[in-house]
């Protein structure tokens, strides 16, 4: 049941986006519409914890991340896949990101921000690049992918 309530809640947040450009207005949106106060956001972070728990999200480890696909292009999030991971004071591997990312910073333990990001949406657009890093504690990043494009370059 978690599973398909965490596949719904996600449709619902890529559906209100899709037509938006990423940018900062994108995430302003977001962070009014599903930001931390709502009950929206609560509820993705205690879905996330379920998945978890549940093993249904974040199946793989590496490198002291968890992570995996949780929503493949095409299904309930439209043309976004989605992916859940978590991070604790860690840095990931080098990618770029072709249509740019949608993401959102859960934290679990501490004040954990994700490339300096604090607990919130952020968003990244096309063609950028990052070594994504939570620092500061532990925290969950969802983040939605346009088309499901990620580049991991080895840097």
């Amino acid at each position: 049941m978690s599973q398909a309530r965490f596949e719904a809640l996600i449709g619902e947040i890529a559906q209100d986006i899709a037509a938006m450009d990423l940018n900062d207005a994108m995430a302003t949106h977001l962070n009014t519409s599903f930001g931390p106060s709502t009950q929206a956001f609560q509820e993705l972070s205690g879905l996330c914890a379920e998945g978890e728990r549940d093993g249904w999200l974040m199946a793989r480890e590496h490198g002291g991340i968890k992570f995996g696909r949780a929503v493949k292009p095409g299904a309930s999030a439209g043309a976004f896949s989605v992916d859940v991971v978590r991070m604790k004071d860690v840095r990931g591997p080098h990618h770029i990101h072709p249509n740019g990312e949608i993401g959102a910073v859960i934290p679990l333990e501490g004040a954990p921000k994700f490339d300096d990001f604090p607990e919130g949406w952020y968003v990244y657009g096309p063609g950028t690049d990052h070594h994504p890093t939570v620092s500061g504690g532990d925290a969950y990043v969802l983040y939605l992918l346009p088309e499901g494009a990620i580049e991991f370059t080895g840097k």
